[in-house]
C-alpha cells in the first residue's frame, strides 16, 4: 500500500502572483452545428486555393524536421512587403506571443520600492481601457505594475491635456495602443498616434491586429521612433487563426533583444508556408477585404435605422449598444437562435455588443433574428 502524502495540496507549489491571476477567455466555439459564429473576429472567407496548395504540400517528409528557426523565408517576404529590412521584423506564435516576450524584454518586475518615480514607471505596463483583454493578464503573470487610463467618449485617443489631468506615465516602460480599437472598432489617425509616440520616453507597442480594415495603418512611426513596435497577425484578415502567425516590426536593435529570448523553432513549418503563399496572393484577401467593409458599413447602417448606437468601425466587427433592451438579453437572445456574439461583462461595455463580420447571408440572418428580438421584447 501506498503511503499517502503528507502534503494537503499541489497548490502550496505555485507561487502566490500565479494562483490569483484570472486567466484570459476567449470567445465562445460553438460545440453544435449549425451555429453562426460572430463572436471571436475571424474572416468569413476561407484561405486562398494557393495558401491552402502551399499547406498540403507541406505536409510530407518536412514533418520529422525542425522548422527554420527564425522563420527567414517569411521575414524576407515581409521585409519586402513592408520596405524595410529583415532585421526589422520578428515572427511569433501569435501576435500574442510576441506581446508577452515585449512584457518580458522591456519591464521590470514590481517591488516593493516605490521611492523613485523613475523605478515605478520601469515596472509599468500601460493601456487605454477598454482595450484587448489580454494586455492586463500579461502584466500580472509578469508581475508588472498596472496603469489604466479611459478612452475619451466614443472610444477616441485623449489629447496631451486629458493625459497630463489623468496622470498618464510617459515614462511607463511598456506602452499598449490598440488600434484600430477593439473591442470598440473605433479607428486612429496616424497624426495623432505620432503625436503620443514622440512624448512618450518607453516603447510603445501599436497593436495593428485589424489594419487591413481600416483608412490608415500607422507603420511609418516604426521607422520614424525607435522606441515604437508595429504588431501585425495574420489571424484576422488572413484567415490562419490556426496556424498562429504573427510579427512585429521595429528598429533592429529591438527585434535582436527580442529574439534573444524568443523560444527557438517558435513557429511550425504549415504556419510560415501558409504565411509565405498567403502574401504570394494578397490580391486574392484585398477582394474579401472590400467586401466585409461594404457588409459591416451596410450592418451598421441598419442597426442604426432600428435606433441602435453604432461606433463608426474600421474593423471587421462592430461595437454596437442595443435599443429598448440591455446587451446580455440581446447576446442571449441570439445565442439561443444559435448566433454567437460578444458580451464583456466590464463597467465601460456592459451596454455594448460585439458582432464580427461573418458573410452577406450570416448577417442577413443575425440581422433578421436581431429585429425580432427588439420587436419581441417592445411588445412585453
Amino acid at each position: 500500500m501506498r503511503a499517502k502524502s503528507k502534503l494537503k495540496s499541489p497548490e502550496i507549489f505555485i507561487r502566490p502572483l500565479i494562483r490569483n491571476i484570472k486567466g484570459y477567455i476567449p470567445g465562445e466555439q460553438p460545440q453544435e452545428s449549425g451555429v453562426i459564429k460572430l463572436n471571436t473576429n475571424e474572416n468569413p472567407t476561407p484561405p486562398s486555393p494557393k495558401v491552402l496548395k502551399a499547406i498540403k504540400k507541406a505536409t510530407d517528409s518536412r514533418l520529422r524536421l525542425y522548422p527554420n528557426p527564425n522563420a527567414k523565408k517569411l521575414r524576407q517576404a515581409l521585409a519586402k512587403l513592408h520596405c524595410c529590412e529583415p532585421e526589422n521584423v520578428i515572427i511569433g506564435n501569435g501576435s500574442d506571443e510576441l506581446l508577452a516576450l515585449a512584457t518580458r524584454c522591456f519591464v521590470e518586475p514590481r517591488t516593493a520600492s516605490t521611492k523613485i518615480q523613475k523605478n515605478i514607471s520601469k515596472q509599468t505596463i500601460q493601456y487605454f481601457t477598454p482595450s484587448y483583454s489580454l494586455y492586463p493578464i500579461l502584466a500580472n503573470i509578469h508581475g508588472a505594475r498596472k496603469k489604466e487610463f479611459k478612452l475619451t467618449n466614443g472610444y477616441g485617443l485623449p489629447e496631451k491635456k486629458g493625459l497630463n489631468k489623468g496622470n498618464w506615465d510617459f515614462q511607463a516602460a511598456l506602452t499598449y495602443i490598440t488600434t484600430p480599437n477593439a473591442p470598440s472598432g473605433a479607428g486612429y489617425k496616424t497624426s495623432k498616434l505620432a503625436k503620443l509616440c514622440k512624448i512618450q520616453d518607453g516603447i510603445v507597442i501599436l497593436d495593428e491586429a485589424y489594419a487591413d480594415f481600416a483608412e490608415e495603418t500607422a507603420l511609418e512611426l516604426t521607422f520614424r521612433f525607435p522606441n515604437v513596435i508595429i504588431s501585425r497577425t495574420f489571424s484576422k484578415a488572413y484567415s490562419l487563426c490556426s496556424q498562429r502567425i504573427g510579427y512585429f516590426i521595429a528598429h533592429p536593435k529591438i527585434i535582436t533583444a527580442l529574439d534573444k529570448i524568443r523560444d527557438s523553432y517558435n513557429t511550425n513549418e504549415l504556419g510560415q508556408a501558409a504565411a509565405l503563399a498567403t502574401l504570394d496572393d494578397l490580391k486574392y484577401y484585398k477582394g474579401h477585404f472590400k467586401r466585409i467593409i461594404k457588409t459591416r458599413n451596410q450592418t451598421s447602417k441598419i442597426l442604426k435605422s432600428i435606433g441602435f448606437d453604432v461606433i463608426q468601425s474600421q474593423t471587421n466587427f462592430i461595437f454596437v449598444k442595443p435599443k429598448g433592451l440591455r446587451a446580455k438579453e440581446l447576446f442571449t437572445k441570439l445565442r439561443e437562435k444559435k448566433i454567437l456574439t460578444r458580451w464583456f461583462d466590464t463597467k465601460s461595455c456592459r451596454s455594448w455588443l460585439r458582432i464580427t463580420i461573418g458573410t452577406e447571408r450570416e448577417m442577413d440572418k443575425f440581422l433578421l433574428s436581431t429585429k425580432a428580438i427588439v420587436d419581441n421584447h417592445k411588445q412585453r
